[in-house]
């Protein structure tokens, strides 16, 4: 798009000697459904300086998991040349103003950031942005009361539920983003051991055929496949994007005394500062959860495990123990990806309850396990993760009352805390001290929901580790699964970035 009012940056600065000398305002935003609330901001802002300079954030410093911005960056920059009290648009390089504050040096700032339908209130700034614009002598703006737009009247279609903003609103009362990010960065140094098996994932892409012509099964046309390092793995690499030492003590399969083909995979799907310790289960293979899926819609099929369980006996599960009695005092925390596919024997659940500094523990129900894997098999648990399905097959029960049971369970593992993961209801979680903390879903937007678990538990124990309030470990993991349920299966690990700029709109 070209008009007179759209500019680079750097064009713009050659002209703060000519054009636009004098008194600069700079307001930046999404401005993504202009609405009359933001035009009346603006307007105001106008009224303080000579000249008004928009600096719109642009269309990829946004994570993926949020739908905005519903409009992009050309044509929300083109609806704010339409008004006349703005002089200029910029489309910024990310999410932040200061590159731009810093190229023009504007006498006031007004960052008009939108909240869930309307503008934030109070200066919208973080510390560390406040600091660098006091040092440069720019004054902070922050929105006229007056331009409120009354929340009935807004109806953006990225809208929250109205539930949902109030427990925002309410959170970001009592934190600013920087709090909760500031949390976040504090788990870096902790030193972390992944307990847990070993999954390949492969998703095998189809078109259905139909049913075949002579026996009564559906065909299909095979068109491509993806596979995604998962288990243990999975969890160990959303470890590695938070954590600086990150160790991991898994079983693989091995036939004939050689490895299994999918050790090559394996290895070079695991981040590099992850440090592997493998303990081999011999005539058995590498698990392999291969699932069949119609590519559109992504719908799965059916799968097949490639799977032998490990005895409790056996030469690997005698070794495993092994390394669990010299390794477990070595580290801060040690995270248990328990999938019940054998690799948790009995013994070693004792050794990890008795050994281990802070043991977080995650158990999950499968086909292969049918139900029996339950997290009351650890007798101790300081942190436990569970979905709400595999909480009620706890205590075999469909009609209860969740907090009872979570109570109950919460007793029985004497654990610091339990979080529940309840899928589009968001999750909760219990102290025995402190009591309940909800939290709801922040995304409605699900793509895949395998390995969403995985990637909670993961970053809400290294919350847990740190001893952050419970409340914004339960606010994390909501946001941590939002971006897990963005995505098919394990294809990417947890960004950090994306999760602090998350978490930045979710607060701001």
């Amino acid at each position: 798009m070209s008009h007179p009012k759209l500019y680079e940056l750097a064009e713009l600065a050659v002209q703060r000697e000519g054009p636009f000398g004098g008194r600069l305002v700079l307001c930046s935003g999404d401005f993504d459904l202009l609405h009359p609330e933001a035009i009346r901001v603006l307007e105001n802002a106008r009224t303080h300086g000579d000249r008004l300079v928009v600096v719109i954030t642009p269309d990829a410093s946004r994570p993926r998991v949020t739908s905005r911005p519903v409009v992009a960056e050309g044509l929300r920059a083109e609806a704010l040349t339409s008004l006349t009290c703005v002089d200029a648009v910029v489309i910024g390089t990310n999410h932040s103003a200061m590159e731009a504050i810093r190229v023009l040096k504007p006498a006031t700032f007004l960052p008009c950031r939108e909240k869930r339908g309307g503008l934030s209130r109070g200066t919208g700034v973080c510390n560390g942005e406040e600091k660098i614009l006091k040092a440069l002598g720019v004054e902070i703006l922050e929105p006229p009361a007056n331009s409120r737009v009354p929340h009935h009247h807004q109806n953006p279609l990225w809208a929250f539920p109205q539930e949902v903003d109030h427990y925002l609103d309410d959170l970001a009362a009592t934190y600013d983003a920087e709090a909760v990010l500031d949390r976040l960065s504090s788990v870096r140094d902790l030193k972390v051991l992944v307990v847990g098996e070993s999954i390949v994932d492969e998703y095998h892409y189809c078109q259905t055929l139909g049913k075949s012509g002579k026996e009564p099964i559906l065909a299909t046309k095979f068109l491509h496949a993806e596979i995604f390092a998962g288990g243990a793995l999975a969890v160990a690499n959303n470890l590695a994007s938070f954590c600086d030492h990150v160790d991991l003590l898994t079983v693989l399969g091995r036939q004939g005394g050689q490895p299994d083909r999918t050790e090559p995979f394996i290895r070079d799907h695991i981040n590099n500062i992850i440090n592997s310790h493998i303990v081999y289960q011999d005539e058995a293979p590498t698990i392999v959860k291969r699932r069949f899926v119609e590519q559109y819609p992504f719908q799965k099929l059916f799968e097949v495990y490639l799977i032998k369980r490990m005895e409790e006996n056996c030469p690997a599960a005698e070794e495993l123990c092994r390394h669990l009695k010299e390794m477990l005092p070595k580290y801060d925390v040690v995270i248990v990806a328990d999938y019940g596919h054998g690799m948790i024997t009995s013994r070693a659940v004792r050794i990890l309850c008795d050994k281990a500094r802070m043991l977080a523990v995650n158990t999950q129900t499968n086909a292969d396990n049918k139900g029996f894997n339950t997290i009351c098999k650890y007798p101790r648990a300081d942190y436990a993760s569970i979905s709400e399905n595999e909480l009620r097959l706890e205590v075999r029960s469909l009609e209860r009352e969740t907090r009872e049971i979570v109570e109950e369970v919460g007793r029985k593992l004497e654990c610091r805390a339990l979080l529940v993961t309840r899928g589009s209801k968001g999750n909760l979680l219990y102290s025995p001290t402190q009591g309940f903390f909800q939290a709801p879903s922040l995304t409605q937007r699900v793509v895949d929901r395998v390995g969403a678990g995985d990637a909670v538990f993961a970053v809400t124990s290294l919350l847990m580790a740190r001893e952050t309030p419970l409340d914004l470990v339960a606010f994390v993991g909501n946001v941590v699964g939002a971006h897990a349920v963005g995505t098919v299966g394990h294809r990417a690990s947890l960004d950090p970035s994306a999760v602090a700029e998350h978490i930045s709109i979710l607060l701001e």
